[in-house]
């Protein structure tokens, strides 16, 4: 016995004695984890105990503890959930008076009470109406008082149980999906809801409940392990934020990091998830099975039925089960997939994959038994893989959605690792980017699962996948992810089989799986070096085909926000402009290109009347589909020409800023025209926007507001300054400062400068000031968001046309960096 409990037995049973022995135990450092949560349970027991017997209890009462603290799994702010039952022989008034001296001492200590007071008749009657009420009476634990009473409600509450099993599991099936379409999956949420979140407590205590069913049984691998490092993370946050939460917030996350003892907040998130997964994956198995019994119960009266007409079937014997053939060594029976019994695991190192291809092929489970029969018994394949087992991986991999289960049964039992070494490293590993939905690992798997739907784009199918399934794996290594994992996937592929030619393939991929979608909406692709660059890494029309497929399935498979009809279109675009380069065809000169009729015809009114004058329209293009027999809306295409005048961008920025309008690309010439005193200069902006919300504004409206802006009649500044204090930004998180940085494109038409700073209202009408201010005119501006990050890349040169001496354009990134801070 320690200090702290001797000095706790010699207190009175008074709310200050307890509360200070509470805290001292709180703040022991030596003790935490399961020895804490057990002492604050024995702790508040010998309190409440002693506060029952105070009171001077009537015959036939006592104080139970139900729920979380019936199994003296109390973290620092949890609640106590108790139950006050009598055999309702005592009087009411004296049953009243016994609540009101033990609950009145338990908020006066401001701790959380969720109380009852009832006969076991009332107990169990409400177990029958409420599932919640009968989960907690499941983990009951008498405090003080009758135990008998307390064990006959047990035994009755667990009776009730097993008996109405085949209604009750139903129910609490149904309750867990809801929570889970609720609170999210626990194992890919950046912050997450320990307990409510699909693979959290709540679950684990779900399947304490179906294994008191004895229906059926959770695999118990690793589940207890689970358990306890969620109820160890809630019982750091409690401590760390001094309230009853179980959301770990992002801005609390490194200091329950340290209170655990761990080495940062991502350290933290992966030993959640891998808990979480764990759990979600007894989840699965175990309703899974409990659907297979009593699918079986249902069916054995109608069965005995028939056989009873008949008057045939074995006498007394149950009918034979049914095994499919579906591989070599792997057969369907009862719903899932099992191996043959005629397998030899030790005698043929590709039936895991084999297995695994058949079930996911099939849509069926892959039986966790069987899994753990192949982790024990089978033969490791050599290095490289037979072709076999290549074939196998890449049949498993374009299954679509029917690869993830059986996925996650293989990585439960860790033989994915076994097959791939450096999946190790992306196992579980957060994203803290919100434009991820998922974890590395499983967003590999996911974007697979996409670039099956794509298979009949490319020539080389299998390339496609395997590429897919790695393209993020040098996640787990310092350093640029595209470059680590170049290496990693070269080694991968050739270790699954690829000769060298194929292998080279698959490393280009992976090296460049991002080149496309951050050249398309970042570069200006009327700029020869532009598609030059992106044809000489591609090398071939073949690599540049897959990269195409490669690129869709990685944005889909990252999130709704990562893909879109306009950068599909912008893709495609780039895509159709190297494949002319790979071919051999000659890049257009953009400096010969004419503007076109409309361009035209804008501008001559421009020049005639001396005022901007304007086009709006919506623009379609096949972009998400090649084959598509319909078009898509891409966006929306803003033309405006106006006489050429010092601040044209940040008046055009800014005014479509203050309509609600997203710029995703601007493209900006001088033309010259023919007049009766001469020539003419006037300025051509082609933009392509995007209403946030609503439908798109008038483009009367747009060109009496830009005329006010040109002649300052409009401050949009102030206007900007306005909405943007009107929707504040949310509390606890800080955005980093903007960096600007000098692009090396190579362009010999202007000097690229990237701005990475914040997406926010008017942010190009500050950059467009900022660039005014440094006297250089703006060639073209392309826009790209992910989330709350904006990624502006522009195309300036000096006033007459020339690149900026190196020296220069530093000096211009520091100028827009200030201005922007």
């Amino acid at each position: 016995m320690t200090n702290l409990e001797v000095s706790a037995e010699n207190e009175d049973a008074g709310p200050g004695g307890y509360a200070a022995a509470r805290l001292l135990l709180l703040h022991e450092k030596e003790r935490s984890g399961p020895p804490r949560r057990t002492a604050l349970a024995r702790l508040t027991d010998d309190w409440l105990a002693a506060l029952f017997a105070a009171a001077a209890p009537p015959r036939g009462t006592a104080l139970v503890a139900v729920g979380g603290y019936g199994r003296s799994e109390l973290s620092p702010r949890s609640d106590l959930d108790l139950l006050l039952l009598h055999d309702g022989t005592a009087d009411k008034a004296a049953i009243a008076a016994l609540a009101d001296r033990i609950w009145y001492p338990v908020w006066d200590l401001g701790l959380a009470l969720d109380h009852s007071v009832r006969t076991p008749a009332e107990a169990r009657t409400t177990a029958a109406e409420d599932l919640k009420v009968h989960l907690g009476l499941l983990d009951a634990r008498p405090l003080a008082g009758d135990a008998g009473l307390v064990a006959a409600l047990r035994t009755t509450v667990l009776a009730d149980w097993r008996n109405q099993a085949p209604k009750r599991l139903p129910e609490l099936d149904a309750l867990c999906r809801e929570r889970a379409e609720r609170a999210g999956e626990l194992q890919f949420l950046l912050e997450p809801d320990l307990k409510e979140a699909r693979g959290g407590l709540r679950d684990a205590q779900a399947l304490r409940a179906v294994a008191a069913s004895w229906l059926a049984d959770a695999p118990r691998e690793g589940l207890d392990r689970a358990r306890r490092r969620l109820l160890d993370t809630r019982d750091a946050l409690h401590l760390v934020t001094g309230r009853a939460t179980d959301r770990l917030a992002l801005q609390e996350q490194d200091a329950v990091a340290a209170e655990l003892g761990l080495l940062d907040a991502d350290t933290l998130l992966r030993e959640v998830y891998e808990a979480a997964r764990t759990i979600s994956y007894a989840t699965d198995v175990t309703w899974r099975e409990v659907n297979r019994v009593l699918k079986a119960r249902s069916a054995r009266p109608r069965l005995r039925s028939l056989l009873g007409r008949s008057g045939g079937g074995r006498s007394g014997g149950k009918p034979p089960i049914e095994r499919t053939p579906l591989a070599e060594g792997v057969v369907e029976m009862d719903g899932e997939v099992v191996l043959a019994r005629t397998a030899k695991p030790e005698r043929d190192p590709v039936l895991p994959l084999r297995a695994a291809a058949a079930a996911a092929q099939s849509g069926l489970p892959l039986s966790p038994h069987a899994v753990r029969h192949l982790v024990a018994t089978a033969k490791p394949l050599p290095v490289p893989w037979p072709a076999e087992a290549r074939e196998e991986l890449v049949t498993l991999l374009g299954a679509g959605e029917a690869t993830v289960p059986v996925w996650e049964a293989l990585e439960a039992e860790g033989i994915v690792t076994r097959l791939l070494p450096d999946w190790e490293r992306v196992r579980c590993r957060p994203q803290r980017n919100p434009v991820h939905t998922w974890t590395v690992d499983r967003h590999l798997v996911e974007t697979a699962v996409r670039a099956a739907s794509l298979t009949r784009r490319v020539g080389r199918p299998d390339l496609l996948l395997v590429a897919a399934l790695l393209h993020d794996i040098g996640k787990g290594w310092p350093g640029d992810h595209s470059v680590a994992g170049e290496t990693i996937a070269r080694d991968l592929a050739a270790r699954v089989g690829f000769d060298r030619t194929d292998t080279a393939v698959v490393a280009t991929a992976v090296r460049h799986h991002l080149l496309l979608v951050e050249t398309a909406t970042r570069r200006d692709l009327d700029d020869p070096a532009t598609v030059q660059a992106v044809a000489t890494a591609v090398g071939t029309l073949g690599t540049l085909e897959l990269l195409h497929a490669l690129t869709e399935a990685d944005a889909l498979a990252t999130g709704p926000a990562a893909w879109s009809s306009w950068r599909a279109s912008l893709v495609a675009d780039l895509v159709k402009r190297v494949a002319g380069v790979l071919a051999g065809e000659p890049l257009p000169d953009p400096e010969a290109a004419a503007p076109s009729a409309e361009q035209e015809r804008l501008a001559i009114e421009a020049l005639r009347t001396g005022e901007p004058v304007l086009a709006l329209h919506a623009r379609d293009e096949h972009a998400a589909d090649p084959d598509a027999s319909a078009p898509e809306p891409v966006g929306v295409e803003l033309v405006i020409a106006l006489p050429d005048q010092p601040g044209v961008l940040p008046a055009v920025a800014g005014v479509l800023a203050l309509h609600r309008l997203t710029v995703r690309a601007a493209d900006l010439r001088a033309v010259d025209l023919p007049t009766g005193l001469g020539t003419g200069s006037v300025l051509v902006l082609d933009w392509r926007v995007a209403a946030e919300y609503g439908s798109l504004p008038e483009a009367a409206r747009l060109r009496a507001d830009l005329v006010r802006a040109l002649d300052g009649s409009l401050d949009i500044p102030a206007r900007l300054a306005e909405r943007e204090a009107a929707y504040p930004r949310r509390r606890g998180l800080t955005a980093p400062p903007p960096r600007v940085t000098v692009a090396a494109a190579d362009s010999r038409l202007a000097t690229v400068i990237e701005v990475r700073a914040q997406d926010a209202p008017g942010l190009l009408h500050r950059i467009g000031r900022a660039l005014e201010g440094a006297a250089v005119r703006v060639r073209s501006a392309h826009v790209s968001t992910l989330g709350a990050n904006a990624v502006d890349t522009l195309y300036v040169t000096r006033p007459d046309g020339s690149l900026l001496p190196p020296e220069e354009a530093v000096d211009l990134a520091r100028t827009l960096e200030t201005a922007l801070g």
